[in-house]
């Protein structure tokens, strides 16, 4: 028993025009359906889509997720910039410094992502979505690569990255001290393969969190992972 990410969700005040904005940006089209709003394809090996999920929750920090994008080459990176500023991001200041190679924006509901310089060996062959870039600890690394059957890529000094067998971005945790809760940022939606309540059950053994019912239904239970993060297990599909 598993689960496969299904989707990489974000607290969206106005989902509509937030998944305008990514799709912009990452060259993504719209999918059928989304899971509880307005969801895009991915395109990525690892097989997740984006869902924009309509909340009321409030922003108050810095997002504990974000996403690092690739770039092949210093003109790449500079009309990836130039293409989310010119569809609503705004440059950000999470502490990079002056000297940062990297790029910092902030998409029009607030959440952070970095465009990172040509030439990271880390990101190579990972697609436009090279990491999905976490604050979290080593135990909650572990979990997730448990939790989706993914394997760790690196493990070292508190840090921590998995990567679907299949390819495509992975997913990293910088190790503690852990941020406070921003209250809207960027959540996993879990598919089953197989009886949701045993894959609840599953994921409960492995240190998951009941957290209530899931907002919006759907048959969906929602849970926290080891370092509180919720995420939802949608009905099997």
């Amino acid at each position: 028993m598993s689960s496969r990410l299904f989707a990489i969700a974000f607290d969206a005040h106005q989902p509509e025009r937030l998944a305008q904005f990514w799709a912009g940006v990452l060259g993504l089209e719209r999918a059928d359906d989304g899971d509880d709003g307005v969801a895009l394809l991915s395109g990525n090996d690892a097989g997740y889509r984006l869902s924009f999920c309509p909340s009321p929750v409030r922003k108050t920090g810095q997002n504990r997720l974000h996403f690092d994008l690739a770039s092949s080459s210093l003109e790449d990176q500079q009309e990836t910039v130039a293409r989310a500023l010119g569809l609503g991001a705004r440059h950000c200041d999470v502490g990079q410094g002056p000297d940062a190679s990297h790029v910092v924006l902030a998409d029009p509901e607030g959440n952070e992502f970095c465009v990172i310089a040509p030439g990271n060996n880390f990101l190579a062959g990972c697609g436009l979505i090279g990491a999905l870039a976490c604050d979290g600890s080593r135990t909650v690394g572990h979990f997730w690569s448990k939790a989706l059957g993914w394997p760790l890529v690196w493990d070292q000094d508190e840090e921590t990255a998995i990567q679907s067998p299949n390819g495509g971005t992975k997913i990293t945790w910088g190790g503690p001290p852990l941020m406070p809760d921003p209250g809207k940022d960027l959540h996993f939606h879990l598919v089953p393969d197989g009886d949701q309540q045993a894959e609840v059950e599953r994921l409960l053994c492995l240190g998951a969190k009941r957290v209530g019912s899931a907002r919006g239904g759907n048959g969906a239970v929602l849970l926290a992972d080891p370092d509180g993060n919720e995420f939802r297990v949608l009905t099997r599909r």
